[in-house]
């Protein structure tokens, strides 16, 4: 059986949609944020970044979101969330998941955390929240075109795990001055995904019980 170390709301959602999307029985493990056990000895020994998510399949330890999410697409390939390994479609598709990944996820971890890069330095923190802000924002109007002349999921009628993955960061989002739902084609996907089964559990599960995002 999977186990999946999370924290609700963290990395760990994306992953965590796609084994309720896919059928999959896995154990959810607590990292407790709150008293920094993601820095604990015994969690580096799996993570030695200390971030969250890891996947434990039986003796593999595997840490960063999109690695976890591309690992269980290649194990249950059946589960079509993903196309054909060596095709145009799935060349787009990594495209996609990494745009997510290195692109938007980036930006919006600085918008949140602006300290990490600036210290105590307020003016400095307030300089780089705004930038992230606008680049994150730009990459949304990517993805929004993207879906008006192609959507309206990633692959077009086709739902992958970027769409998942799309959710995830949409939720960390929301806060924004202009948020992802402000934008009609990504408004759409998000309602088409989180009326999803899958979707819904996985958020309960991890006591997230209000709007998804």
């Amino acid at each position: 059986m999977y186990q999946l170390h999370y924290f609700p709301s963290n990395a760990n959602a994306a992953p965590q949609m796609v084994l309720e999307e896919i059928g999959q029985a896995y154990e959810l493990v607590l990292v407790e944020r709150g008293v920094n056990a993601q820095k604990s000895p015994e969690y580096l020994k799996i993570n030695p970044n200390g971030r969250i998510p890891t996947l434990v399949d039986d003796g593999l330890a595997l840490f960063e979101a999109a690695a976890i999410v591309l690992h269980l697409l290649d194990r249950h390939p059946e589960a079509g969330l993903a196309p054909k390994i060596g095709t145009p479609e799935r060349a787009k598709f990594y495209q996609w998941l990494t745009f997510l990944t290195n692109s938007l996820q980036e930006e919006l971890m600085i918008w949140q955390y602006p300290d990490r890069l600036t210290g105590t330095d307020a003016a400095a923190t307030a300089v780089v929240k705004q930038g992230a802000e606008a680049r994150a924002a730009a990459y949304l109007d990517v993805i929004e075109n993207h879906l008006a002349a192609n959507g309206p999921f990633f692959l077009g009628n086709r739902l992958s795990a970027a769409d998942f993955y799309l959710v995830m960061l949409a939720r960390w989002a929301r806060p924004m001055t202009n948020p992802p739902r402000s934008r009609p084609n990504i408004a759409k996907l998000l309602d088409r995904v989180t009326a999803l089964p899958s979707v819904r559990r996985a958020y309960e599960r991890q006591g997230v019980t209000e709007e998804i995002c």
